[in-house]
C-alpha cells in the first residue's frame, strides 16, 4: 500500500507539469494585455511598455514559462498582478469557502441521490423508478446558471426567505478562526452566526448539488440492478433474510464501487471551484477568484489557481482508489 501511494504521488509531478504548460499556453492565446487592462484604453504606449517590462510580460514566452515553472518547483505559485497578494495566501483565504460549499452540496447529493437510485432499482419500471430517473435527467440537463437565478428570484427576491448572496450577513459580528464558517460558529458556540451561515449556504449548495445528485442516482440504480441479478442475492432471499438486509447489507455494499468512483470525480470537480455557482451567489471561493483572474488577464492567478485545482482533483482520486480496498477485500495494491 505504501509503495502504491508513493508511486501515485510521484505521478503527480508530470501531470502537474503538463497542466501548467497547457494552462500557460492557452492563457497567453486569450486576446488582451494585462498592462492595458490595468492602465486603461487611454494609456500611452510608453506607459504600457514600461508596465509590461516591470511585470516581465515583455520577455519571450518560453522564458516566462521557465520562470513560472521554477517558482512552481519551489512551491511558489507567484503573486497577483493586480492586487500584489501572493497566490498561496489568496488560496488559503478562499479555499475554506469552496470546501465548505462543496461538502454541503455533496452531502445533499449523497443523502438524496443514493437512496433515490436504490429505490428506483428495487422498484424497477414502477412509477417511483420513472419519477426518479426523470428527475435525474432533468437535473443533469438543467443549466446551473438558470437554476441559480431561479432560486434567487423565488426564495430571495419574492419570498425573502433566504439571502441571495455572500457567506454571512454584512451586519454579523462574527470573527472567523479557521475560515470554515460552520466550524468556527460551532467552536465559538455562536448559534445565531451558525443559522446565518446555513441560510447563506442553502441556495448555492442546492444549485451546486443538482448535477452530482442526478448522476449519483442514475449510477446507483444501474449498479444496483446489476447486483440484484446475481446468484448470491437470490441465495440470500431464499434463506429468508428480510428484504431490508438483502438490499442494505448484500446488494448496496457490492454496488458501491462505481458509486464511490463517481463520488470522487464529482467531489473533486466541486472542490475545483464552481465558477457559475460562485459567481451567481457572490461566493468568495476558488472558482469566482479564477474567473476574475481570467477577466483581468491576471496570469499568475489563473496559472496558480488551475495548478492547485489539478492537485486537489488528483489527490481526491487517489483517496478514492485507496477506498476500493476497504470496500472490496479482493482488491490489493502492490
Amino acid at each position: 500500500m505504501g509503495r502504491y501511494i508513493l508511486r501515485r504521488l510521484l505521478q503527480l509531478v508530470p501531470v502537474l507539469l503538463g497542466i501548467s504548460l497547457l494552462v500557460f499556453a492557452f492563457l497567453h492565446l486569450i486576446p488582451g494585455d494585462p498592462a492595458v487592462t490595468m492602465l486603461g484604453d487611454r494609456a500611452t504606449p510608453d506607459a504600457v511598455e514600461k508596465l509590461r517590462e516591470r511585470m516581465g510580460l515583455n520577455e519571450p514566452l518560453p522564458l516566462q514559462y521557465l520562470t513560472f515553472l521554477g517558482n512552481l518547483l519551489r512551491f511558489d505559485l507567484g503573486t497577483s498582478i493586480f492586487t500584489g497578494v501572493p497566490i498561496s495566501k489568496e488560496i488559503l483565504q478562499r479555499w475554506p469557502a469552496t470546501f465548505e460549499l462543496s461538502v454541503v452540496a455533496m452531502a445533499i447529493a449523497l443523502v438524496i441521490g443514493i437512496p433515490a437510485g436504490v429505490v428506483a432499482a428495487v422498484r424497477k419500471n414502477s412509477l417511483v423508478d420513472n419519477l426518479a430517473m426523470g428527475g435525474s435527467l432533468l437535473g443533469v440537463s438543467m443549466p446551473v446558471y438558470w437554476l441559480g437565478l431561479l432560486l434567487v428570484y423565488l426564495f430571495a427576491v419574492n419570498l425573502q426567505w433566504l439571502p441571495p448572496s455572500g457567506r454571512i450577513g454584512i451586519n454579523a459580528s462574527f470573527a472567523p478562526i479557521t475560515g470554515f464558517f460552520l466550524l468556527d460558529s460551532l467552536i465559538q458556540g455562536d448559534f445565531k452566526a451558525l443559522g446565518d451561515v446555513l441560510s447563506h449556504l442553502i441556495l448555492p449548495a442546492l444549485t451546486l448539488s443538482t448535477i452530482p445528485l442526478a448522476i449519483l442516482a442514475r449510477i446507483t440504480r444501474s449498479a444496483m440492478l446489476e447486483v440484484l441479478s446475481q446468484d448470491y442475492i437470490r441465495t440470500a432471499r431464499s434463506k429468508g433474510l428480510k428484504e431490508f438486509w438483502v438490499i442494505g447489507k448484500h446488494a448496496l455494499k457490492n454496488a458501491m464501487l462505481p458509486v464511490v468512483t463517481i463520488i470522487g470525480l464529482e467531489f473533486g470537480t466541486l472542490l475545483g471551484g464552481a465558477i457559475l455557482t460562485e459567481t451567481i451567489f457572490s461566493w468568495p471561493g476558488i472558482g469566482s477568484w479564477i474567473y476574475g483572474g481570467i477577466l483581468q488577464r491576471d496570469y499568475p492567478v489563473v496559472q496558480g489557481g488551475v495548478v492547485f485545482v489539478a492537485f486537489v482533483f488528483v489527490l481526491v482520486n487517489l483517496i478514492v482508489d485507496l477506498s476500493y480496498a476497504f470496500l472490496d477485500p479482493r482488491i490489493q495494491y502492490k
